[in-house]
């Protein structure tokens, strides 16, 4: 399964993550303290899941064999006490029923189902 560790020393809020082998930097917007040097947390949750919805997608499309030339993922966050994802997706190549049918396999990619069904979190001390 997926491992990760996130660093923070006394760069303010500038966080080092290591992921599937790749080293990325999270960080907060000027506006809230940080310096802008990577994305911060609700925006790398977008990515994953807008991510996994390009992937998704595009394999579905593949094993269909469907002539996809491209696919845009746009993803908002919305809400202060009850948080919503608001996504949409851009297809090029496909006829209406192949579109609706990937908004369909949309919902059920591994990422969705997860925020969607929420996700156990069991923290200790190391």
């Amino acid at each position: 399964m997926a491992r990760g560790t996130a660093h923070i020393g006394k760069d303010r809020y500038r966080t080092q993550i290591e992921v599937g082998g790749h080293v990325l930097a999270a960080d907060e917007p000027a506006a809230l303290g940080g310096q802008g040097a990577g994305p911060a947390p609700y925006d790398l949750l977008l990515a994953s899941l807008g991510a996994c919805t390009a992937i998704t997608l595009r394999m579905y499309a593949d094993r269909k064999e469907w002539p996809l030339e491209s696919l845009d993922v746009a993803l908002r966050l919305t809400g202060k006490e009850e948080r919503r994802i608001e996504r949409t997706l851009t297809i090029v190549g496909l006829d209406e029923a192949q579109k609706a049918r990937l908004a369909e396999v949309a919902e059920r990619t591994p990422v969705t189902l997860t925020l969607k069904q929420g996700l156990p979190i069991d923290t200790k001390l190391g």
